[in-house]
């Protein structure tokens, strides 16, 4: 049996799923950087402080390109 990658419909990936698929990778990125951020927060010294001031970084730019991406897509699905 061959497995793909993408549920299709017709052999097309849709694009509500390739949408909705994306948000949660980046929903769970944003997560997992802020998780980083808290672990060395958790880590005395002042470069731990920066590292985890970097992640926090990250996690507030993932969560901006998901909402930037969401914004988009309701104005094309209009």
């Amino acid at each position: 049996m061959v497995s793909h990658k993408y549920s299709t419909i017709g052999g097309t990936h849709t694009r509500g799923e390739a949408f909705a698929q994306l948000i949660h990778h980046l929903s769970e990125a944003a997560d997992f950087a802020a998780m980083l951020s808290h672990l060395h927060n958790t880590e005395s010294g002042a470069h731990d402080a920066l590292i985890a001031t970097g992640w926090r970084g990250v996690h507030q730019m993932l969560l901006l390109v998901r909402d930037k991406i969401t914004l988009m897509a309701k104005r094309s699905f209009q």
